[in-house]
């Protein structure tokens, strides 16, 4: 990624974070293996401080949109305590197979990481099991689709909790696993979840700070034929 590429991402800056728009397919961080990760590019958005943003949280690798950096260690404690409170509102657009149980609804189901040979996984535990973490999503059905294939819905969702994979865990749960998520239960493909958009209250005297991702090529076929007219 060329750092003007990265640049032209960023969807909100000010003294102390930024919003920028992350690709899917890029992970955060880099992992074990090595190789091409998001945070190697971040010397472009220092924008004249002296050192590199920082993330204030992670999205998946192949999660799109709206991700939240830190200019500098004093913003990043204070954005920390924010996402650390639940204070911070996020809003993704997932397109699913199947349809979810009702027009809304609110998915509370704590999760487990389990771990074997073959690698590790989240899945939903009984509350109350030795290291679960309590987890809740809530929903609202946005439109959907009739294919040869079964039905598509087209899901707009609202983490309360930041777990690993709780939006995917928790729509497999309820019988609809995400387009792109076989780990889930899901058909193969590109993960077909998206951080539409976010918001902060970071400053006590101001409105909130919130930015919105415009949706990536990969989710716009699906979404168009749920009912979604564009930009």
């Amino acid at each position: 990624m060329k750092p003007e590429e990265i640049q032209a991402r960023v969807l909100y800056r000010d003294a102390l974070m930024l919003i920028i728009d992350k690709p899917a397919g890029l992970p955060v961080h880099a992992g074990p293996g090595g190789g091409d990760n998001l945070e190697r590019h971040f010397d472009a958005l220092r924008f004249g401080l002296p050192r590199a943003p920082t993330l204030a949280h992670r999205l998946d690798r192949d999660t799109s949109g709206c991700l939240v950096l830190g200019r500098h260690p004093k913003a990043l404690r204070k954005l920390g305590k924010l996402f650390q409170e639940g204070r911070v509102s996020k809003t993704y657009w997932a397109v699913v197979a199947g349809s979810p149980p009702a027009e809304e609804g609110h998915i509370e189901a704590s999760l487990f990481k389990r771990t074997n040979k073959n690698g590790w996984k989240m899945e939903v535990v009984p509350d109350g099991t030795p290291d679960s973490q309590a987890s809740v999503t809530d929903y609202k059905v946005r439109g959907r689709a009739e294919t040869p294939d079964g039905p598509l819905t087209w899901v707009e969702l609202y983490p309360r909790t930041g777990r690993t994979h709780q939006i995917r865990v928790h729509m497999a749960h309820v019988g609809c696993p995400l387009l792109g998520d076989p780990a889930y239960g899901g058909p193969p493909g590109a993960l077909h979840l998206h951080s539409r958009g976010i918001v902060l209250p970071l400053y006590p005297s101001r409105d909130p700070v919130g930015a919105e991702a415009p949706v990536p090529a990969h989710l716009r076929a699906a979404l168009k034929r749920c009912g979604w007219a564009g930009e």
